[in-house]
């Protein structure tokens, strides 16, 4: 008897026994709840595994699409908030530029992409034996530099737009603002800030983990993104587009965007290249410190700490089987 079709082609309907038999199965194996925090400590110690064992060109190309993905959140996050200056509250404006920023890592873990914040999640397999030190360092390192040459992309594509121009200039402004703001932060608080920002950004890699659709993925992201947003926390990988935006404009916008801003009393800020370099060091050991002492090693002394065991193959499935595709 001819059953349903699959690509054009009449398959031959099982008999009810089979089909009765598969659908229990499936029924058995299907469930809406989320990952419990045990399971989503082992999830994070296979996914840690699997990204180590990426080839590095591939490691390289996915930290340039998580660089350039942040990028894209960035730039969303400059447009929303041009103009709102005394205009819109201080707090409401953060909110409206984190809520609009998230969609930076919603892309990274949806999309497929690595991100060296997310990544500092890695001493969980570490600290498990089950990753050598050099080729956790190894990987941070190229996704980091991935991550920056993404990022730096993205900035140069948008300046080459002319997008910082729109709204009058209001757009170009809120670039110059952003990069001026970051890049004479003290070293010590940018630090800090750094430490805090990816407590949050590993706590939205984390519970995403956890979740069972797209939709879940979306929900569990949005709200720690948006809060380290709009508390002015400090993320490495964003950097890495605002500060050379606020650059490309100070250096290279024509004398008309100038005159534009000087009509209004604007004047060029200081965004200082040495302490761009500064601030990047700073904000990336924060980072480190934020998601792979207070996040990874954390829940890894909770739920991991003498402990062995791999992921069911249930798990192996949801987490990408072996070819690394969820990696975030």
């Amino acid at each position: 008897m001819l059953g349903r079709l699959d690509g054009g082609r009449l398959l031959a309907a099982p008999d009810d026994g089979a089909c009765d038999a598969s659908h229990a199965e499936a029924k058995a194996g299907f469930s809406l709840d989320p990952l419990m925090p045990d399971a989503i400590a082992l999830a994070a110690e296979e996914v840690g595994v699997k990204k180590a064992k990426l080839r590095p060109w591939v490691l390289f190309t996915l930290a340039m699409l998580g660089g350039a993905f942040v990028a894209l959140g960035g730039l969303f996050a400059t447009v929303t908030i041009a103009g709102a200056a005394g205009q819109l509250p201080y707090g409401v404006t953060r909110l409206l530029m984190g809520a609009t920023f998230s969609l930076g890592l919603m892309l990274v873990v949806i999309a497929g992409a690595q991100l060296f914040t997310s990544d500092a999640l890695m001493v969980m397999a570490w600290a498990s034996g089950r990753l050598d030190t050099g080729r956790m360092l190894c990987v941070w390192g190229i996704v980091w530099l991935g991550n920056f040459t993404g990022a730096l992309g993205v900035a140069a594509l948008a300046f080459l737009s002319g997008q910082y121009a729109f709204g009058h200039g209001e757009v170009g402004v809120s670039v110059l603002y952003l990069a001026a703001a970051k890049s004479t932060l003290a070293p010590g608080q940018a630090f800090f800030l750094g430490i805090l920002c990816n407590v949050l950004v590993c706590l939205a890699a984390w519970v995403a983990m956890a979740a069972r659709s797209i939709t879940d993925k979306i929900l569990a992201m949005f709200f720690p993104v948006t809060a380290f947003v709009a508390a002015g926390f400090e993320h490495c990988v964003a950097n890495m587009y605002f500060i050379p935006s606020g650059l490309f404009v100070k250096w290279w916008a024509p004398l008309s965007f100038w005159d534009e801003l000087a009509s209004r009393g604007i004047a060029p800020p200081d965004i200082p290249l040495d302490q761009f370099a500064i601030n990047m060091v700073a904000v990336t050991l924060g980072n480190w410190v934020g998601g792979a002492v207070l996040v990874g090693a954390v829940y890894w002394a909770i739920f991991r700490s003498g402990r062995t065991g791999h992921a069911h193959p249930d798990l192996q499935l949801r987490l990408g089987g072996d070819t690394g595709r969820r990696a975030y």
